[in-house]
């Protein structure tokens, strides 16, 4: 009976053991990116405000009609687009609504310093590939740092354009390029949701934001200093 009992007890406190180490919740999805650039689905699947449980909730996404760009980093909403000047305009708000949106809730991280040998966005995706091995399943992940060199751009589609491609949804968007700017990013990865949050050849999406808050939108290209002091953050 006693060693019956201690292995009830082993068999308990084990798996209160591996639920305290699932830090993150599910991720969730509203909408798909195919859907967007190949079927022309621009109108909202989701309205920002009506996620329940705003408390360390991270997300990303592009904002309705293609008009702008969504990031939610720990609870707080930032929505970048293009003013009538043709310059930034950032907002805090959960006011907004977007045609496709992934997001989890994660109450704690594991970090990590970059490993020298990362220098692209390729050898991230890479070495996220390895770590998908212990992190099971799609996850969130956060950068900190300062970027050798980020290409980004915001959505800013032109209200009426009939989109059919890529190349129609990309109509009117603005990039930019940083160099050795200090900021911070938030990812998704995953290998089966090629077409539905990532791009049919990619397992990351990724959205920057500078550490002022002035700045935000999804990266096209990312290279880090070998030197750099980056910081990567895991659920």
């Amino acid at each position: 009976m006693k060693i019956k009992f201690i292995v009830v007890i082993s068999l308990f406190l084990l798996s209160h053991i591996s639920t305290a180490q699932n830090k993150s919740d599910k991720l969730m999805v509203s909408g798909a990116l195919s859907n967007v650039m190949k079927k022309g689905q621009l109108k909202s699947t989701i309205f920002l405000d009506s996620i329940s449980d705003k408390k360390n909730l991270y997300g990303l996404g592009p904002k309705h009609y293609l008009t702008g760009e969504l990031l939610i980093v720990d609870g707080r909403s930032f929505v970048s687009s293009i003013d009538e000047n043709q310059e930034i305009k950032m907002e805090e708000t959960f006011h907004v609504k977007a045609p496709f949106f992934v997001y989890t809730n994660v109450t704690s991280w594991n970090s990590e310093k970059l490993p020298k040998k990362i220098t692209s966005m390729q050898e991230l995706e890479q070495y996220l590939v390895e770590k998908s091995k212990v992190y099971k399943g799609p996850f969130a992940f956060r950068l900190k740092g300062v970027f050798k060199k980020i290409n980004f751009h915001i959505q800013n589609l032109p209200e009426g354009t009939q989109v059919k491609s890529h190349q129609d949804a990309h109509q009117g968007q603005k990039k930019y390029l940083r160099k050795n700017v200090e900021g911070e990013i938030i990812g998704f990865f995953s290998t089966q949701h090629q077409g539905v949050f990532t791009h049919h050849n990619q397992y990351i999406h990724m959205h920057f934001i500078n550490k002022n808050r002035t700045e935000m939108g999804h990266i096209d290209e990312l290279k880090f200093s070998k030197n750099s002091q980056v910081k990567l953050y895991l659920p």
